[in-house]
């Protein structure tokens, strides 16, 4: 009989709303870089909505990190990393790399 590993639910519905919401107006702000960017817009212009863009993202990924802190480290980490200490690295290595990317 084959072991399925089972799904934990971290994210609430009103949190999917919300972060679904954040990921629109993200896709939003990379449209209108792409239609004024194709209108020929000052660069000056574009780099403003760019950055908003990286604001954005960063945003979303800190929102996604402190769900992450508060359900996924309590759940769904102990199935992949039972140790204390191996979901404290893994955590870590999240944090890195949104470090690296700001």
């Amino acid at each position: 009989m084959a072991q399925t590993l089972k799904q934990t639910v971290y994210l609430s519905e009103e949190e999917k709303k919300r972060l679904l919401a954040r990921v629109r107006r993200l896709r939003g702000q990379v449209e209108a870089i792409e239609r004024r960017l194709a209108e020929g817009e000052c660069a000056d212009e574009l780099i403003q909505l760019a950055l908003a863009v990286r604001g954005a993202a960063g945003q979303l990924a800190a929102e996604l990190a402190g769900l992450h802190l508060e359900a996924c480290v309590r759940t769904c980490m102990v199935q992949k990393e039972p140790s204390p200490e191996g979901r404290i690295q893994r955590l870590l290595e999240v944090i890195r790399l949104m470090a690296r990317n700001t």
